[in-house]
């Protein structure tokens, strides 16, 4: 955007259909705010999958890094409402990436998002480098801006039950395309997927429509 702040919560998950209405109305109602409330959280937004999986998907900024393991953010995670403790044990499929923001190019945040998840293995400044350039929105039409997220492995765990399992996928990298819409996604997506040095880590590749924005700034026009 360059995005504001520094550090990244995403969060994706499934959930079943018999619950999916309740789940979103939690969602909508009371978690975003809950979450862009909490000292240091600047903005929520919210996503389902045009492809791709899991079908939901949330991205939360912070100010620093540092916010995403910070007192504050601890004692919400340590005191979650009944509501959101029932929703939470019905997520299935869960990523949780507690990630730095490293790379952010363009301004803004649009309708449609790409998602490319990368695992990165052993090269990573190499890698970085590599993905400099290839995020670079300026001639890609309908392309807001594009941005590199990595996970910081000791802090990403899904909150769900299965938190303690192995998890080969915590210190995987998101690259993020903000898009005008689901259409122009693909050509910036294979920009990455198609480069010779980033395909052989490539685990997936999907496109998400915004459903709901939540800046802090919204909190306190009330």
């Amino acid at each position: 955007m360059p995005m504001a702040g520094k550090g990244m919560l995403l969060t994706s998950m499934d959930i079943d259909a018999a619950h999916e209405a309740e789940f979103n109305r939690w969602y909508d109602r009371e978690h975003l705010g809950e979450r862009v409330a909490i000292d240091g959280f600047l903005e929520a937004r919210r996503y389902v999958a045009n492809i791709g999986k899991p079908k939901y998907l949330s991205l939360y900024s912070t100010e620093t890094f540092e916010v995403l393991d910070s007192p504050a953010y601890r004692t919400a995670l340590a005191n979650q409402t009944a509501w959101s403790k029932a929703n939470i044990n019905r997520f299935k499929n869960m990523i949780r990436a507690v990630a730095r923001i490293t790379i952010s190019h363009g301004v803004g945040r649009a309708a449609a998002l790409g998602i490319v998840r990368l695992r990165p293995g052993g090269g990573k400044d190499k890698l970085r480098a590599a993905l400099d350039p290839l995020l670079d929105p300026a001639d890609l039409d309908g392309i807001i801006s594009m941005h590199l997220i990595e996970s910081d492995p000791a802090l990403s765990k899904p909150l769900t039950k299965d938190a303690e399992a192995s998890n080969p996928g915590a210190g995987d990298w998101f690259v993020l395309i903000d898009a005008t819409s689901v259409h122009a996604v693909p050509k910036a997506s294979a920009r990455i997927v198609e480069n010779a040095a980033v395909k052989p880590l490539v685990v997936t590749n999907g496109v998400y429509r915004l459903l709901f924005d939540l800046a802090k700034s919204d909190l306190h026009a009330h």
